[in-house]
């Protein structure tokens, strides 16, 4: 929300954001532009600093009577790497790779493995 709220105050008629989750204050976002906000949920701060900069909480009943269409509105969401999954991704033991493994027992000397590299395999 801090790199796009830039982004959305620089047109004249800035759109809606919207979020579908929670909108929690950030204290590292020194200047709040007047930004109308869509979000299932704010935090009271959050909600304080954004009707004090002269934007607009809106729920998402209230965004469909603004704008049925969903025409003016910016939908924001997370990083599509931020998966736990996306831990796991890559060729595991081979140099220079970090994939996670698929381990119940987590712990020192739990996960036996054959070898770290290719060339120094189990025979």
């Amino acid at each position: 929300m801090r790199r796009k709220s830039v982004w959305l105050e620089k047109g004249k008629k800035a759109p809606i954001a919207v979020v579908v989750g929670d909108v929690l204050d950030d204290v590292r976002m020194i200047r709040i532009p007047a930004l109308r906000v869509c979000a299932l949920r704010f935090s009271k701060s959050a909600r304080e600093r954004i009707t004090g900069a002269g934007g607009e909480c809106l729920t998402f009943d209230q965004l469909a009577m603004v704008a049925p269409t969903g025409k003016n509105t910016f939908l924001l969401r997370g990083r599509k790497s931020g998966r736990e999954s996306v831990k796991h991704f890559g060729a595991a033991g081979v140099p220079g790779s970090h994939a996670k493994p698929f381990t119940s027992n987590r712990g020192k000397e739990r996960q036996r493995v054959g070898s770290r590299r290719r060339a120094f395999r189990h025979k």
